[in-house]
């Protein structure tokens, strides 16, 4: 079939690639000058920065993907594991708290914390590994067209326990085994991850920690941007047309796309009755650098831009699959301003990843969710020169500052050497401060070569991100699993989606998952495992991770 994919994320390009490989005829459209989308890169004067994506989790989905793809992670990336994973500061606490790889090493250190911390530990991983075991077997891998997954025995055998963590709060969960603020922060800080907050996130979601307190935290040496290059290096190999600075303006499609109504008595009721043609899709209208208007035709479109966006900017109202009420309802998860500075001199004092979280963790993720830019606020800081000696000059760092604010494109955007709107580069210098008082960086500001900022105006502008959304729709209780956006169009056949606001979910594991759903959708197959790699050209088959 002829294969439209809208956007050139890493969902996008996964999507494309994995069709390619599956004998489809895919052209992707991107309307920046590169692909890559959140997970994007800025260079100046010779640092070199991420634009997005700093956490390297859940490995056995990226070696599946490259399988499926005829390759390896070896054989693509190179991965080096940062040591400590990463480090935290507490406001009000002197000295940080270091994470390690090594499960042992971190059951020592939250009982020097707190006397009878570390068994709860042992209890907590054991718990999370489990829980994350069976997600990944029955649950992230499916689009929800059925009950099934929730019929195995795996997760029967497991439903007494599985069922109260979708009853309470990660927070909730963590405070019932923890007494010590600073070791539920530890613990609950992932919810984040997944653009929402410990007080809002299902305790079913501890399985994050399985993932960075016992070996899982990596990174691809030559940043995110390098692993965006391989994903689109694989999917150009498999065939596909990439365009960038290709704009698509509509989905364009054939048909009514109306529900059958059909009369019963006095009342209109949905009833079996005659049904009129659905509607198809016929391809994308786009435009190029110049404002030359296209046409791309296809028998299958798949939009790997946010949700929102296909669904309001690319469909006429009478095809849209969700109302306005649903936007209105949909929790789009945190904004964040980003600070990307060039540091001169080395900056030891900081990991590879280090968090900053204030004392009072409910008011700031409350203020968030209040509309208000929390004061003081909680804050990441990535520093890949200490790990990576291509992104920075050497002997100077590359400092990464990320801030979740509210998901508001009115907080503004952000821009070079302090251009930015007022509230960005107020909430950048705060975070700049921040971190030179609680780590002991007393002259950081003034070595700061080089400084661009980021804010929910250019989520909103440059990604169409959702209210500015800095990840996309928060993984609350009403917003995951089979409560989450499926992937295909209730109005128009033939449209597909990929992506963070789509199953299973936000970052670029979820992601990658989201486009071998659509691969299987298209080869028509069900179940929650994943797909099997499909034969290469010569027909030999790759071997799945």
């Amino acid at each position: 079939m002829r294969v439209v994919v809208v956007g050139g994320g890493i969902a996008g390009l996964a999507t494309a690639g994995l069709l390619a490989r599956d004998g489809h005829e895919v052209e992707l459209l991107e309307r920046h000058d590169r692909v890559g989308g959140r997970a994007g890169s800025w260079e100046r004067d010779g640092f070199r920065f991420d634009t997005g994506p700093s956490w390297y989790l859940m490995p056995e989905v990226f070696d599946h993907f490259f399988a499926l793809m005829g390759s390896s992670t070896q054989a693509e990336l190179d991965l080096v594991a940062p040591d400590p994973a990463y480090r935290v500061f507490f406001e009000g606490h002197p000295g940080p708290f270091d994470v390690s790889r090594d499960r042992a090493a971190n059951v020592a250190a939250f009982e020097a914390v707190e006397p009878g911390a570390g068994a709860a530990l042992e209890r907590y991983l054991d718990q999370a590994h489990d829980t994350y075991d069976v997600a990944l077997r029955r649950f992230l891998y499916t689009s929800f067209d059925s009950l099934r997954p929730f019929t195995h025995a795996d997760v029967l055998r497991r439903a007494h326990r599985l069922t109260p963590l979708l009853s309470r709060s990660l927070a909730g969960h963590t405070a019932s085994r923890f007494d010590d603020v600073r070791l539920r922060q530890v613990l609950g800080y992932p919810a984040v991850f997944l653009g929402s907050s410990p007080d809002r996130t299902p305790a079913l979601y501890h399985l994050m920690s399985s993932l960075d307190l016992d070996g899982g935290v990596r990174y691809p040496q030559g940043g995110f941007a390098h692993l965006i290059e391989r994903v689109a290096a694989l999917a150009t190999a498999a065939g596909v047309t990439v365009r960038t600075g290709a704009t698509v303006t509509a989905v364009s499609t054939t048909g009514t796309g109306a529900p059958p109504v059909a009369r019963s008595g006095r009342r209109r009721e949905l009833v079996p009755g005659p049904r009129r043609p659905r509607a198809r899709v016929t391809g994308v209208r786009w435009s190029d650098v110049h404002g030359t208007a296209h046409h791309a035709a296809a028998d299958v479109v798949v939009t790997a831009t946010d949700l929102h966006h296909a669904e309001t900017a690319l469909l006429p109202p009478r095809l849209r699959s969700h109302s306005p009420g649903r936007w209105d309802r949909l929790d789009a998860g945190p904004g964040g301003v980003l600070a990307m500075l060039g540091v001169r001199g080395r900056v030891p004092e900081l990991a590879h990843h280090s968090l900053f979280f204030t004392a009072d963790w409910d008011r700031n993720f409350g203020d968030i969710a209040a509309g208000r830019i929390p004061d003081p606020a909680s804050l990441y800081v990535c520093t890949p020169s200490r790990t990576d000696p291509t992104v920075a000059p050497d002997g100077d760092e590359n400092l990464f500052l990320l801030v979740p604010v509210p998901a508001d494109p009115t907080i503004g955007r952000g821009g070079v050497d302090g251009t930015g709107d007022p509230m960005v580069e107020q909430v950048a210098d705060a975070a700049i401060d921040r971190v030179a008082d609680w780590a002991g960086v007393d002259d950081l500001r003034e070595r700061v070569a080089v400084r661009r900022t980021v804010g929910p105006g250019d989520f909103a502008a440059d990604l169409s991100a959702f209210s500015g959304s800095l990840l996309g729709p928060a993984h609350t209780l009403a917003q995951s699993a089979f409560l989450r956006d499926g992937n295909v169009s209730r109005r128009v056949t033939g449209l597909l989606h990929a992506g963070g606001s789509t199953v299973p979910g936000v970052g670029l594991p979820m992601c990658l998952i989201s486009a071998e759903l659509v691969a299987r959708r298209l080869r028509g197959g069900e179940g929650p495992l994943p797909v099997s790699p499909a034969p290469d050209p010569d027909g030999a088959a790759a071997d799945a991770a």
